[in-house]
């Protein structure tokens, strides 16, 4: 009995310690909370984000070692899910970094979940916070200024004098619009107007009355996908002749979808993933195009149409870019501090919108690399002349 029982003892101390390896090796896996809207107003930009993460998780899953774990939730279009959702996978998944969401207000309100519990932060909206604030985040989609002094260049030469705005009222809208004024102003171009509403209104239009009345030479909008459309359906019933422009949040298969014959002709600037093809081979951001256009086949069955679902790519290359350097073990705050220092210096990492480089002081990785000019034509983003 008594050999019986040591037998036993050392069995169940064998299986103890095979369970433990077992624990130890799963809190060594690196894992990944991913925020998107599946469903809600933003969706239109939420399920292109979802279908490229699919992508990036099909294109590479493990990094320097580590098996990468991705944990996923549905925001609904509601910043508040989206803040709940972060604190979840933070507090109950333990992971360790976050990706996520499809609008700006959701990222704000994830940025401030990302601060207070010390989790980098990759965000996949455009959204910008100073200092402290956004200390632990890093923001992919270019920002407003570079993309819109893009726009500016191409009125100032097209002779626009006068340009009418109408944008979301959100924190979108808002970095458009003070883009627009800080540089249309001293190229000689005036903002007529700063028309506003929300993504879940269902009409404009009383505030394209107002633009149309004042006659611009053209109009802007600092919108995204299939809300985003609502201006320029209501401009091409009122007749409006002038140029139309919009931002990189607006490629988008549902926007030209919705927007149809009244967006015809718009302007817009965008990664140049969209046009990859028409890139010269010496341009690094085509090879990772293309692998990520055969990722995207692999995981979804289908071509990229969409500018979104490259930012989910891009944030993937960005982490295991930064999962290569960071030191420690995943599952600890240190090594979550060692991830959102690795993301805050990267350097040249080429991605399919950006060769992306980060400074700790700076949310934006991306420079005039990050942006070529489109124009709709037919349903179809060509690169613009």
């Amino acid at each position: 009995m008594r050999v019986l029982f040591r037998t036993t003892a050392l069995a169940a101390l064998t299986m103890g310690i095979g369970a433990l390896t077992v624990v130890n090796a799963l809190a060594a896996d690196l894992k990944v909370g991913f925020i998107t809207s599946l469903s809600g107003p933003v969706s239109s930009l939420g399920i292109p984000y979802d279908k490229g993460m699919k992508a990036a998780f099909a294109y590479k899953s493990e990094v320097a070692g580590h098996k990468i774990v991705l944990v996923q939730l549905d925001d609904a279009s509601d910043p508040t899910a989206a803040a709940r959702n972060a604190r979840k996978m933070i507090e109950e998944d333990k992971v360790d970094v976050i990706i996520g969401t499809a609008g700006s207000p959701g990222a704000l309100a994830i940025a401030a979940v990302a601060r207070e519990t010390k989790t980098p932060l990759i965000s996949i909206a455009n959204a910008n916070l100073e200092g402290e604030e956004g200390a632990w985040m890093i923001t992919l989609p270019q920002p407003a200024p570079l993309m819109a002094s893009a726009l500016v260049e191409r009125m100032k030469k097209s002779g626009v004098k006068t340009v009418g705005y109408i944008g979301f009222s959100d924190p979108w809208g808002d970095l458009v619009y003070d883009a627009m004024m800080k540089i249309a102003e001293p190229a000689g171009i005036k903002v007529v107007s700063n028309e506003r509403y929300a993504r879940a209104d269902t009409s404009v239009t009383g505030q394209v009355l107002k633009i149309v009345a004042l006659k611009p030479d053209a109009v802007i909008t600092g919108t995204s996908g299939t809300p985003g459309a609502l201006p320029y359906l209501a401009l091409a019933e009122r007749g409006y002749k002038g140029q139309i422009y919009g931002m990189h949040a607006l490629i988008n298969p549902d926007f030209v979808r919705v927007g149809g014959a009244s967006v015809e002709g718009l302007l817009a600037p965008t990664g140049p993933v969209i046009v990859a093809e028409q890139l010269p081979d010496s341009n690094p951001i085509k090879k990772v195009s293309m692998d990520f256009r055969a990722a995207y086949q692999k995981a979804n069955g289908s071509s990229p149409n969409d500018a979104f679902s490259a930012y989910s790519f891009d944030a993937w290359i960005l982490l295991l870019e930064a999962a290569s350097r960071a030191k420690g073990d995943p599952g600890t705050p240190q090594y979550r501090l060692a991830l959102r220092d690795a993301l805050v210096s990267g350097k040249e990492v080429v991605g399919t919108h950006s060769v992306y480089n980060f400074k700790p002081n700076s949310r934006y990785g991306s420079d005039e690399r990050s942006r070529v000019v489109v124009k709709l034509e037919k349903g179809q983003w060509k690169l613009a002349p």
